[in-house]
């Protein structure tokens, strides 16, 4: 039997990891890669395997750089299941198609530039070195069909006219949602047959709802083997969910390969206890200035869990009660997923606000963005309010309108909640914002090109660390200790390489084996 690591390893996204049997093929994740955005395209669009050669998938939980690559199996003659949590179903229904619809409207839109671009410079008068506003005029009327809707159409008639490079979606809304046909969901727990004489039993991670510890057994040859795949690992004592898994049945224990996540490896959180009290301060402080906050947040589990404590604040009369606008059609989805999934509450969350018939998300203040046209109503606002919008990285969706509108205001602050890749805008809004908060906010501010334009980054950048949903190297040293699994081998994966080497040798000094694999590597479980 043998384990190849596809993806995930040495790198944050993409996650992905074969398991082969004489008789099974089974997919540990199907994620997708997420940072630079052509490199991400070249990885994303190529499989490095037969679709119709993977027997089943077990899917960790439904982030999309863990579940992201999915429609790509799905519609390339995949004949098996998808093998999940209930929760991370319900919660695959909304985040798959909206990956697809962010994929499509992002490529309708960079089109969209490109055309309008490419028509200016044919329009330019050679006096005036400029396009005159009748033309300007002209051209926006042949490209959009009102003010918020492009015409596709007459753009791809354009791209193909004028021989441009016009950007395509990975796959469809078509596409995911046909993938969803092939997903099953069972409760934590219950061993469930994903091949021959194979079987895998979810326990909770503490990750984000539905998130699992997948113990995947197998019998091959007159032998057994155990693999242990954590997916991501949450944090201990966080609000809403309950912890990560620490007691496993007696016949789960026995590891032979855990696979195991490294996203923080090298890297200590903030106390969790310390969330609100720091985000008490990004609000009272930006409120004086007549600021807004803007938080890049996914729309699933971080978005929910900023309501939670903001409810909280705004309960205990910490905070000015401004506005909060979550402006993520897909968040509100989400949050009513939420809301059917009672049975993964910790016990603070049901004594809190459950018991007391109170819902932890909604709340007087918070109102939930639908349309385009809200949304850009929104980022004119001028009266300071909290805007939540996905996506976390920055790297699509409405929260890149919203950076464009407040990025440049050092009234403002954005507030970084979260993890963000290499090479995501999220990553150098983060360290450039430091350095040029570090520097006393001196000198020419830096400048950051997103939307084919770049904006001097003039606002606040704030991060709070204690909001992250993975554990840090002492959260998952303690997940390893104080679990009852006897584990033989330890396979470092989904951290940035330093991340990865220096959590695997941590390990090694508490007594570990470890490896830390590379992308194609395959190693073999006797």
């Amino acid at each position: 039997m043998n384990v190849t690591f596809y993806g995930g390893v040495r790198e944050v996204t993409g996650s992905m990891h074969l398991i082969t049997t004489e008789n099974d093929h089974i997919l540990l994740d199907c994620g997708m890669f997420q940072g630079r955005r052509k490199e991400s395209e070249q990885k994303n669009r190529i499989l490095p395997f037969e679709p119709q050669l993977i027997t089943n998938v077990v899917l960790s939980h439904a982030h999309i750089d863990h579940s992201g690559r999915i429609p790509m199996l799905t519609k390339g003659n995949f004949n098996g299941h998808i093998i999940c949590t209930r929760a991370t179903l319900d919660t695959c229904e909304y985040l798959l198609p909206d990956s697809a619809y962010i994929q499509e409207s992002d490529a309708n839109y960079l089109n969209y530039k490109t055309v309008r671009s490419t028509l200016y410079q044919m329009k330019i008068s050679p006096r005036a070195k400029k396009i005159s506003k009748r033309k300007s005029n002209d051209i926006k009327k042949l490209l959009k069909k009102n003010q918020t809707q492009l015409n596709t159409e007459a753009i791809n008639e354009l791209i193909e006219k004028h021989h441009l490079e016009g950007v395509h979606p990975i796959y469809t809304i078509e596409d995911a949602e046909q993938s969803l046909k092939y997903f099953n969901g069972y409760p934590y727990k219950l061993p469930v047959n994903i091949g021959n004489d194979t079987l895998c039993t979810f326990y909770d991670a503490g990750h984000i709802l539905g998130s699992a510890i997948s113990i995947i057994k197998i019998r091959e040859n007159s032998h057994n083997h155990t693999i242990c795949y954590t997916g991501d690992i949450g944090r201990f004592d966080k609000p809403i969910l309950k912890n990560p898994t620490l007691s496993f049945a007696e016949e789960d224990r026995d590891i032979d390969l855990l696979i195991m996540e490294s996203t923080y490896g090298n890297r200590l959180h903030e106390p969790v206890q310390d969330l609100k009290p720091q985000l008490k301060k990004v609000i009272t402080e930006t409120f004086d200035r007549g600021g807004s906050v803007l938080i890049p947040a996914f729309a699933f589990g971080r978005t929910q869990e900023l309501l939670y404590v903001i409810h909280e604040l705004y309960n205990e009369g910490e905070v000015p009660r401004i506005p909060v606008y979550v402006d993520s059609p897909l968040a509100t989805k989400i949050t009513k997923v939420f809301g059917e999934h009672l049975e993964v509450y910790d016990k603070k969350t049901h004594k809190t606000f459950l018991e007391n018939s109170i819902n932890p998300f909604l709340f007087d203040q918070v109102h939930f963005i639908g349309s385009v046209e809200e949304s850009m109503a929104l980022m004119r606002e001028k009266k300071s309010h909290i805007v939540i919008s996905a996506a976390g990285m920055c790297e699509a969706g409405r929260i890149l309108h919203h950076l464009r509108y407040k990025i440049h205001n050092p009234l403002h602050t954005i507030l970084i909640v979260g993890y963000m890749a290499q090479n995501t805008l999220g990553r150098r809004i983060l360290e450039q914002g430091k350095e040029y908060e570090n520097s006393g906010r001196s000198g020419n501010p830096p400048m950051l090109k997103f939307l084919n334009k770049a904006y001097p980054l003039k606002a606040h950048v704030v991060k709070i660390d204690g909001f992250s949903a993975h554990g840090d190297k002492n959260e998952m040293l303690r997940f390893l200790k104080e679990s009852n699994l006897r584990i033989k081998k330890i396979a470092v994966v989904h951290g940035e390489e330093d991340q990865s080497i220096s959590f695997a040798q941590h390990l090694r000094n508490n007594g570990f084996s470890v490896i830390t694999p590379k992308v194609g590597e395959t190693i073999s479980i006797k």
